[in-house]
């Protein structure tokens, strides 16, 4: 089951998001994923300036994505998976949720940026249809420089 999050999910969200994004601790440039805390993803979607679903298995919560939009794009963020959920087709159902959503809201585009130095994650978003774009330096939130490429597909 997927649904959208609730503010009173935040807890939820982060845990997971957590638990997905620990391999990344140790890497040269860590992920500011694992900097993030309950109260600022809690504020964020009482704001209303991110949205979050949640991809539950058996009625366990095992994913989670948060998302903007702008007047014609979604924008993805934190795609979290649980390592003991991975390899059973969860981010493609989540990529596809995030699809049907912009296409229900009359957006033309979905994307996401991408660590280049994390390739499964680029293999994973061409096996649904995003197109490599441009490559690009961005400053994390730890203040890392990280080298990414931005996917995209076009709906």
């Amino acid at each position: 089951m997927i649904r959208l999050a609730a503010i009173g999910d935040a807890n939820l969200i982060h845990k997971i998001m957590l638990s997905a994004y620990e391999e990344y601790r140790c890497a040269d440039v860590p992920s500011s994923a694992l900097n993030e805390t309950v109260s600022s993803i809690e504020e964020a979607l009482r704001k209303g300036s991110e949205k979050a679903l949640l991809y539950f298995a058996d009625g366990i919560p095992v994913g989670c994505v948060r998302f903007r939009t702008d007047k014609s794009s979604l924008y993805f963020f934190r795609l979290s998976v649980i390592p003991e959920a991975r390899n059973r087709g969860i981010a493609k159902f989540m990529l596809a949720w995030l699809e049907d959503y912009a296409k229900e809201h009359g957006l033309t585009g979905i994307w996401c940026r991408v660590r280049m130095s994390v390739p499964k994650n680029i293999r994973l978003y061409q096996s649904v249809g995003f197109n490599v774009g441009k490559e690009e330096f961005v400053t994390n939130a730890n203040g890392y420089l990280v080298k990414t490429v931005v996917m995209e597909k076009k709906i």
